[in-house]
């Protein structure tokens, strides 16, 4: 494992504060240039001033990237400063791990909050596993000293983090500038996927981001028979049966059941079906009685392997849930299950689209799918 530092924590703080990372500056609005081009990411932008430095929005929040070389500008006003090159990053939203992987600055990345076990993209687990890579605790509790003798230029958060705003504001006391990524906000599932043109002007590499995300991109762009009739889109359900004997659905709109639209399908569920929570999760639990009454019917079933691991076969999913057996997706042969590093492989959200084109089009068994398989 890493060593944590020789310093104590107090003494270490009161050095890495006088650094002055993560401070806010008070002055006038910086000379913008131009901005960056986004195509579906709608929860962050990125304006480029004349003295080469970045100013990037996230909701309320507003920072100032500052290249290597380059002096923090005297013309800014109300931004955290992000001072280039980024070392020891601590990532503790999960989601935004893959695409600084793709990005390139998996190396840059030393700390986590989430356990090597809790992990599904082998690299990132192999990392942690081996101490590349430390894991420093909850997101709710982390290891504050390890971000001091680390010397941590940034964390990025989820905005699980306004649940511990207390946390958030312990980490900027240390002079660490804290990023609170929304791409789970995004309505679009590739502007989830487009965060990495954020991450790879953060990482001084935004040409490389953006070809990533252009060549991931070209596939789904290229999709056919996505533009047919809501009437004649195969349906399909998306679910996992909990140890209490709910059905666990994602709720519709999120994201899953758009990229189920955008690949040609139409998500079984909809608002009016169901009795939707108002809260931020993106899935709820149904009786099995309200479940069948649904999804009975529907063409397609997949099921979701991220809670209790993934099935291979159609018995497998029928003693989770006897009743399955009657549905037609299952008298057909139209049952998939979705793998375990679905929804952490933000990078994927592309390749999910186009897999699931193909079984809408009947073309999957002809096709190597990335995130689906039929189950026997």
């Amino acid at each position: 494992m890493r060593v944590k530092g020789l310093l104590s924590f107090t003494s270490a703080a009161v050095i890495f504060l006088l650094t002055g990372c993560g401070e806010k500056i008070d002055t006038a609005t910086p000379d913008i240039t131009g901005s960056m081009e986004l195509e579906y990411a709608e929860q962050f932008s990125v304006d480029y001033c004349a003295d080469g430095c970045s100013v990037v929005t996230i909701g309320d929040d507003k920072f100032i990237v500052v290249p290597d070389g380059v002096d923090v500008p005297d013309d800014t006003e109300g931004m955290t400063v992000i001072q280039q090159p980024l070392t020891d990053i601590y990532v503790a939203a999960s989601s935004a791990m893959d695409l600084f992987d793709a990005a390139g600055g998996l190396d840059t990345v030393t700390m986590t909050s989430t356990s090597a076990e809790s992990w599904s993209l082998p690299d990132i687990r192999s990392a942690v596993s081996s101490g590349e890579i430390d894991f420093i605790g909850k997101y709710s509790s982390p290891d504050y000293e390890a971000l001091v003798s680390q010397k941590c230029s940034l964390a990025v958060e989820s905005t699980m983090i306004y649940h511990a705003p207390k946390v958030k504001e312990q980490i900027e006391a240390l002079g660490i500038p804290v990023l609170v990524e929304r791409s789970s906000y995004e309505t679009h599932p590739l502007g989830r996927m487009e965060w990495i043109k954020l991450y790879g002007l953060l990482l001084g590499d935004p040409g490389s981001a953006e070809e990533f995300f252009n060549e991931k991109t070209k596939a789904f762009e290229e999709l056919s028979g996505t533009d047919i009739p809501d009437d004649e889109r195969k349906t399909a359900a998306f679910f996992y049966i909990t140890s209490s004997g709910y059905a666990s659905v994602r709720k519709p709109g999120d994201y899953v059941s758009k990229m189920i639209e955008l690949a040609g399908g139409r998500y079984i569920f909809t608002a009016s079906d169901l009795d939707v929570d108002e809260n931020a999760l993106s899935t709820m639990n149904i009786q099995l009685e309200t479940f069948c009454d649904i999804a009975r019917d529907a063409d397609v079933l997949i099921y979701n392997s991220t809670i209790d691991g993934e099935l291979d076969t159609i018995s497998q999913l029928v003693e989770k849930c006897g009743i399955l057996a009657d549905f037609k997706a299952v008298k057909n042969g139209d049952v998939w299950c979705a793998g375990q590093n679905m929804f952490q492989q933000t990078t994927g959200e592309a390749d999910m689209i186009c897999d699931l084109n193909a079984v809408f089009s009947g073309n999957a068994d002809s096709e190597e799918l990335t995130f689906l398989h039929r189950l026997q």
